[in-house]
């Protein structure tokens, strides 16, 4: 028995899945985020908007959701799905980094609600500080958090 390869990181973000996937939201889904349509992004949506945030400005996952509910004419993106992706495309970006490429997906630009920086992402949140500030942002730490206080002034208004 032969052991099985592990995907790469750049393997799962192109895996679609048969993604993107819009639906109705029913059952108890509804508690949460009311009636509509839901979209499931594919992966590579998720890292193409990633990739148009420019140097200087930020998005959240929660700007990432709505840019692709409108797309996708949903009331929502999902939150779960949306969230996993943007970190495979995050790590993506760091393996083919590791292996030289110069331009990459610049995740450290993608932060939490509110500004906080994604400790998951690769390097962690000092990492992703360390890059932001390069870039010109104001990073705070609030406990073992890691925020950037003014993100709303250079949110991405606009993403396609």
């Amino acid at each position: 028995m032969s052991a099985k390869r592990k995907k790469s990181w750049r393997e799962k973000l192109a895996d679609s899945k048969g993604l993107p996937k819009v639906g109705a939201v029913t059952g108890k889904l509804t508690k949460r985020w009311g009636t509509g349509r839901m979209v499931i992004p594919a992966p590579l949506e998720v890292d193409a908007l990633m990739k148009q945030v420019p140097k200087g400005r930020v998005v959240t996952i929660n700007e990432l959701r709505a840019f692709l509910a409108a797309r996708h004419r949903a009331k929502i993106a999902c939150p779960i799905t949306t969230g996993i992706f943007s970190w495979i495309a995050a790590h993506a970006a760091a393996e083919a980094e590791a292996e030289g490429a110069k331009r990459v997906t610049p995740y450290w630009r993608t932060l939490k609600t509110g500004g906080e920086i994604n400790p998951k992402y690769p390097g962690g949140a000092e990492e992703i500080s360390r890059r932001l500030q390069a870039e010109g942002h104001r990073v705070v730490q609030k406990g073992k958090r890691f925020l950037v206080p003014e993100y709303q002034r250079v949110l991405v208004q606009d993403l396609r």
